[in-house]
C-alpha cells in the first residue's frame, strides 16, 4: 500500500486550488462537500467556479498562482491542466508549506482524492492508486445503489446519542446496541415516524438493552475453505464480521484474516506436521478462557472443521466446560483441488467409493487399506500426504498398484499461488522433490488434469490412421 488511507479534519483549514477549467471542477465538486477554506487562482475560471464565488462558498482569485498563496494551507491542488504550470504551481505550494496533489499525475502528487460516497457523516472513500478509475468508479456506484440516502439521517441521530450509550459497558454490549439501531429499530422508526421517531427508538432501545442480561460465551467451528476468500461460505463471512476473538490454524489464508473486524484478537494456534505446533491442550485452552468472559469466538480452521480437523476433541472439551457452540462447514481441499484439475470425485463407470485419507497422524506416517487402493480405478484425496509421499508410494506398489497409476498434487489449492503437479505414482516422491512443492499439498489418487486426458485422447487418435495402415 502506497497511499495510507486517512480523514483529515478541514473544518475551518485553508485549502487551495490553481485552476478554472474542467479537471478543476471534478476536484472542486469534491472539496465544497468539506468545512474548508477554499481559494481558488484562475485567470479565466468556468461559470460555476464564480458562481460559487458569489454564492461565498469559496474565494476566488482571478490571477495566475504566485508564492506564498499556500502559505497555511492544508492542501493545494495544480488542476490547470497544463503539466508545466502544474509544475511550477506544486513547487511554489511545496514551499509555502502545503501537502500537493497535480490532477492526473500520481508521481507528482504528495496525496490523491478517492472516489467518494457521500452519506454525511458516513464517507466511503474508493482508490486504486491511480491505476485503475474505471474499476474505482465501478465501487462507486454499486456502494452508491447499497447504501439507503437515510443512512447518513441515523447517523447523525445516532451521533448525538453517543454520550448516552457510554452508560453501557464498552464493546460487544454497546456494538450490539448499535447494530440493533443501524440496522433494525432505527430505520424501521424513520420511516414509520420521521427524525423524532428515530429519537423516541433510540431511548427505548437503551433501556432494553441496559436492562438485558450479559451475553454468554459461544464457540463457531467455522470451515475457511481452501483459501480462495470467495469460497468462504456468506456464514462463515458473517460470523468472522461479528466475532470479539478468532482463533486460527496456520493454513488458513491472509487474506481470510482480513476479513474479521479490526478490533477482533487475532490468536495463531498453528500447527506444523513434523514441525512446531501449539497443542490441542492450549487450544482448548483458549477457547475455554475466552468464552467464560462472554466472547464471541470464531475457531478459524483451514478447509472444512470435520475432516482432519481435530474437530470431535474441541467440542468434547468445550462441552465438559458448559460451553455453547456450533458448526460452519468449509469447502474442503479434495473438492477445491479436484475442481481445479477440472475433475470430479465421483465418476459413474469410475469410481463407486472416495477415500479421505491422510497422509500421517499422531503416531507417524499413516496406514491404510493399501491392497484396495491399490484397485484399477480407486480414488483418494490424501491430506497431509507430502512428507509421507515416498511413504505412500512405496505401500501402493507393494500391494500391487500401476506403476503408472496417475497422481496428481494440487498445492494451495484454489489460491493464486497454486501449483499442479500430474505424475505416475513410479516417480511421485522424486516429481515432487524435482517440483519443490511445499505445501499445504492434497493429493489426488486416481485423477489426472482434464488437459491431460484431452491431450491424450488427441494423441491417440491421431495414431490410429497410421498403425491402421501399419497393420493393413
Amino acid at each position: 500500500m502506497r497511499h495510507f488511507p486517512i480523514f483529515m479534519d478541514l473544518r475551518g483549514r485553508r485549502v487551495v486550488l490553481a485552476g478554472g477549467g474542467d479537471a478543476a471542477l471534478a476536484k472542486l465538486r469534491l472539496i465544497l462537500k468539506t468545512e474548508a477554506c477554499v481559494t481558488v487562482f484562475a485567470e479565466h475560471p468556468a461559470p460555476e467556479i464564480v458562481a460559487w464565488d458569489v454564492e461565498k462558498k469559496l474565494r476566488l482569485v482571478r490571477r495566475a498562482f504566485a508564492p506564498g498563496d499556500a502559505l497555511c494551507a492544508s492542501l493545494a491542488y495544480a488542476a490547470t491542466e497544463d503539466d508545466e504550470e502544474d509544475s511550477r504551481i506544486a513547487a511554489l505550494a511545496r514551499a509555502d508549506g502545503a501537502l500537493v496533489n497535480i490532477v492526473d499525475n500520481l508521481d507528482g502528487s504528495q496525496f490523491i482524492t478517492p472516489a467518494i460516497v457521500d452519506r454525511d457523516p458516513v464517507t466511503v472513500a474508493i482508490g486504486t492508486e491511480g491505476a485503475a478509475p474505471v474499476l474505482a468508479r465501478k465501487i462507486k456506484a454499486d456502494l452508491e445503489a447499497a447504501l439507503p440516502p437515510s443512512l447518513g439521517i441515523l447517523a447523525r441521530i445516532g451521533k448525538t446519542f453517543r454520550t448516552a450509550v457510554e452508560a453501557l459497558p464498552m464493546g460487544r454490549k454497546r456494538r450490539d446496541f448499535w447494530s440493533a439501531f443501524y440496522f433494525a429499530k432505527g430505520p424501521d422508526a424513520l420511516a414509520k415516524g420521521g427524525e423524532a421517531g428515530v429519537e423516541l427508538a433510540l431511548s427505548d432501545l437503551l433501556i432494553e438493552h441496559l436492562g438485558q442480561a450479559p451475553r454468554t460465551g459461544h464457540v463457531a467451528l467455522v470451515g475457511a475453505g481452501p483459501g480462495d476468500p470467495e469460497l468462504l461460505t456468506q456464514k462463515a463471512r458473517t460470523l468472522l464480521d461479528k466475532a470479539d476473538v478468532v482463533i486460527h490454524d496456520r493454513l488458513v489464508a491472509p487474506q481470510i484474516l482480513e476479513l474479521a473486524r479490526r478490533e477482533a484478537t487475532l490468536i495463531d494456534v498453528g500447527k506444523t506436521g513434523f514441525g512446531p505446533s501449539t497443542k490441542q491442550e492450549d487450544i482448548h485452552a483458549v477457547m475455554i478462557e475466552h468464552a467464560r468472559k462472554g466472547a464471541q469466538i470464531v475457531r478459524l480452521k483451514a478447509g472444512d472443521p470435520g475432516i482432519y480437523g481435530r474437530l470431535d476433541e474441541e467440542i468434547d472439551a468445550l462441552e465438559a466446560e458448559g460451553i455453547e457452540w456450533s458448526i460452519v462447514p468449509g469447502i474442503t481441499a479434495a473438492q477445491a483441488g479436484a475442481a481445479q484439475i477440472g475433475q470430479s470425485l465421483t465418476k459413474r463407470g469410475r469410481n463407486s467409493a472416495l477415500r479421505l485419507l491422510t497422509g500421517h497422524d499422531v503416531n507417524g506416517f499413516a496406514d491404510h487399506d493399501w491392497r484396495g487402493l491399490a484397485k484399477p480405478g480407486e480414488v483418494a484425496a490424501i491430506y497431509m500426504g507430502l512428507r509421507g509421499a515416498r511413504f505412500i508410494q512405496g505401500r501402493l506398489l507393494m500391494h500391487g498398484a500401476a506403476a503408472d497409476t496417475p497422481i496428481t498434487a494440487v498445492e494451495n489449492a484454489s489460491r493464486t499461488d497454486s501449483q499442479v503437479l500430474r505424475s505416475p505414482l513410479a516417480t511421485l516422491a522424486t516429481d515432487l522433490d524435482e517440483a519443490q512443492i511445499s505445501g499445504p499439498v492434497i493429493l489426488l489418487l486416481g485423477l489426472e488434469p482434464r488437459p491431460a486426458i484431452l491431450a491424450r485422447i488427441r494423441r491417440d487418435a491421431a495414431q490410429a490412421p497410421a498403425l491402421q495402415e501399419e497393420f493393413a
